[in-house]
């Protein structure tokens, strides 16, 4: 799902770091910064963090999203939420190429979602290529959890602590490690 005409411009092309694309990313990323620092300047019931959200997203955000501070966001117009999302503190969006969060997710602390690479080439190494991230419903992501560039979480799926996760994750079942790899299929009577 595309949020801005800037995402549709972007996702999935190699922006090098002369171009005028590059110079609009990073004017629009320090604008996001000064809304990002006054979320976290200080303690706000999630009332008013919804509202500064909305802000930084330019979306309406459900009453039923709880989120934690601090949290941050490069971007910040390329986040989607859903419903009943729990978030913890020190969570990290960088969000240019589009993070959607489906209803009845929960993402552990210190948990990074990076939807921007820089590339290989020693002479562009600065820069970016951005793949947007999706997060199904009720899907949960540990303490610590790294999700990269292009990446899907499956509907019901766990990702355990401190797992990085490279490639999509089908629904209902528990990833491990570094690079995540399936270790089970949740069944429907699993209780723990």
């Amino acid at each position: 799902m595309l949020n801005s005409e800037l995402q549709k411009k972007i996702v999935g092309k190699e922006i090098l770091k002369d171009s005028p694309l590059f110079e609009e990313i990073h004017y629009a990323k320090h604008e996001n910064e000064q809304l990002i620092m006054k979320l976290n300047a200080q303690y706000y019931p999630n009332k008013e963090v919804l509202a500064l959200l909305e802000e930084i997203t330019g979306k309406t955000i459900d009453s039923s999203v709880k989120i934690s501070q601090p949290f941050y966001s490069d971007f910040g117009k390329h986040i989607t939420f859903g419903k009943e999302i729990f978030i913890n503190q020190n969570v990290t969006f960088v969000d240019l190429g589009g993070i959607t969060i489906e209803d009845q997710v929960l993402i552990g602390p210190g948990s990074r979602l990076v939807t921007v690479n820089h590339l290989v080439s020693p002479k562009n190494r600065r820069g970016i290529k951005v793949e947007p991230i999706h997060i199904k419903q009720n899907a949960w992501l540990g303490a610590n959890v790294t999700v990269l560039p292009g990446v899907t979480i499956g509907e019901n799926s766990i990702v355990a602590a401190d797992s990085t996760v490279t490639k999509d994750v089908p629904d209902n079942v528990i990833v491990v490690g570094s690079p995540a790899k399936v270790v089970r299929k949740i069944e429907e009577e699993d209780e723990t």
